[in-house]
């Protein structure tokens, strides 16, 4: 099989968040930083179609595509290092798999054939591995394959990769497989055994790692490496540290020192360079060497996860560095919130962010916080569910609307502020059927929205159901809540402020996810110079 397109696959050992992602993504922005055309994509062995349906405190934060596609938490990961938007084929589950290969079988594509695992299954995820190194974009795909090897799930994606490095041939494919090496403290030594084994099972699958990535808490000696090399049937070179760091921004520079990138290119029978890091350099400096602190509040109610708003954290570390300020992120729980709480809690913040969320729990902690941060003219930044609080508050406490609510909270409520979409009435099935995906939002001119994007039109990615009730608009703007941003095509509002308020944003989108290393989001930058400033005048 003739190629132009050279892949990489990415498998993990021992145990699962060792950093698959984070390796994939660091090799991919030194691969780029050589002039290669690469992406990521992530190979999920859940049945569920995408995850969309599940629980953030299951699986973590569910990322957003341009082109709508919901998406496993690592492909932001991908956008924040590389910079370049991803899609729908850079997610792919068992799910997915499994009912495209279900599909063709009703249709009668396999012409009366039992349908099995090899080589319908296995044909199914070469085809999806393929497709954007078919596309003719790439020069490079890598494909981290989610789980741990010798996990059932994972054995047909395994073998996926063990038939497409025989077809792909020699120079055009290689495997990478992340493991751990343990440091026992009673013993006083790190331990090779874990990772012998989990090559060993990698091998019954009939799939030869080309380079291990020993994730560690300390440094590998020179003969540990030997070992390795002997007893996995690895090069010497190809034996990489991946040693604990401070910040995941750190492990392209670490992948880049233990020569990550000239093993895989040597590999792949491709020229090496210098990567060209100077950007992604200027940001490690001003994110490690910030000239002042401040403290925001999250407000959620996934908050004990961190990976339930990853994104929001990480487009905090982006404007961070580009006000040159360290930001303290303060996980405040929602339903910890009541009118005798709210002023402990939020007193002593320079900004509060009301996160994105689902159903009615802990709402009422939200509304309160918003109500205090309004009346104290703290910075405030509300997104999709955050915003639409913002409104019921407002409408609550300014309005005189005792009891306006969301349909989604109370379907009776006599003053529907918050309502579901029209075109989302008719829909029962949850999977895949909300607002998703980037849309088209006009800016108001004069505002503080369009003075922060520094544009009348922009593009924001959303995930929701419910919007703000226009039949409401006029009694707001009149109240003082400007809607400052629409979507052309429906009128649907986008952006809420208060002019009085020194800094008071909602948004229906969500702008964390399209906010990257090269390209702090502005609204987070604003965000963040909105707290410094709140800090020094108070």
């Amino acid at each position: 099989m003739a190629t132009d397109t050279k892949y990489i696959f990415v498998t993990g050992g021992v145990t699962s968040s060792l950093g698959k992602g984070i390796i994939a993504a660091s090799l991919a922005k030194l691969l780029q930083a050589q002039g290669y055309r690469t992406t990521i994509q992530k190979l999920d062995p859940y049945i569920n179609v995408d995850p969309g349906t599940l629980n953030p405190y299951e699986h973590g934060e569910c990322y957003v595509t341009d082109d709508g596609a919901e998406t496993d938490l690592d492909l932001g990961h991908y956008e924040r290092f590389l910079n370049v938007p991803t899609s729908q084929a850079n997610n792919v589950t068992t799910g997915r798999i499994y009912q495209s290969v279900i599909q063709k079988e009703r249709r009668g594509e396999f012409l009366g054939k039992t349908v099995q695992v090899i080589p319908h299954i296995t044909d199914e995820i070469k085809n999806r591995i393929q497709i954007l190194g078919n596309s003719g974009d790439y020069d490079i795909v890598i494909t981290e394959i989610g789980g741990t090897v010798g996990d059932i799930e994972s054995l047909p994606y395994v073998e996926a990769v063990r038939q497409l490095k025989w077809d792909l041939g020699e120079h055009n494919a290689l495997v990478i497989h992340l493991t751990l090496v343990p440091f026992l403290a009673a013993a006083g030594e790190l331990k090779t055994k874990p990772t012998q084994h989990s090559v060993k099972t990698l091998m019954e699958s009939g799939v030869q790692a080309d380079i291990l990535v020993c994730r560690t808490e300390h440094e590998l000696p020179q003969e540990l490496r030997d070992k390795l090399a002997r007893f996995c049937n690895v090069r010497k070179e190809a034996i990489i540290q991946s040693i604990d760091a401070s910040t995941i921004y750190d492990v392209p520079n670490l992948m880049l020192d233990q020569g990550l990138d000239k093993v895989v290119l040597k590999s792949l029978d491709l020229k090496s360079s210098v990567p060209n890091l100077e950007r992604w350099n200027q940001f490690l400096t001003r994110h490690k060497n910030p000239k002042s602190t401040i403290t925001i509040g999250l407000i959620g109610k996934y908050v004990e996860l961190q990976d339930s708003y990853k994104s929001i954290l990480e487009a905090f570390i982006h404007a961070g560095a580009e006000n040159e300020v360290k930001v303290n992120v303060e996980s405040i729980h929602s339903e910890s919130l009541d009118p005798k709480t709210v002023a402990k809690s939020l007193s002593h913040l320079d900004a509060v962010l009301v996160a994105p969320g689902f159903g009615e729990r802990g709402i009422e902690g939200k509304i309160e916080a918003i109500r205090y941060v309004r009346e104290h003219n703290i910075p405030f930044l509300g997104i999709c569910l955050g915003m639409q609080m913002a409104v019921i508050e407002y409408s609550r406490n300014i309005l005189g609307l005792a009891d306006a609510n969301s349909v989604e909270m109370d379907p009776d409520t006599k003053n529907p502020v918050i309502n579901l979409m029209e075109e989302q009435k008719a829909v029962t099935e949850k999977g895949g059927t909300m607002r998703l995906g980037a849309w088209v939002c006009k800016l108001e001119q004069n505002t503080l929205a369009a003075s922060i994007y520094n544009s009348t039109s922009i593009l924001e990615r959303h995930r929701h159901r419910f919007e703000y009730n226009s039949d409401y608009k006029t009694q707001l703007e009149a109240a003082g809540m400007q809607s400052t941003g629409f979507n052309p095509e429906t009128n649907l509002v986008e952006i809420v402020e208060i002019p009085t308020h020194p800094w008071f944003v909602g948004v229906q989108y969500h702008p964390e996810y399209k906010s990257t290393v090269a390209n702090p989001h502005p609204l987070f930058v604003a965000f963040v110079a909105a707290a410094l400033k709140h800090k020094q005048t108070k």
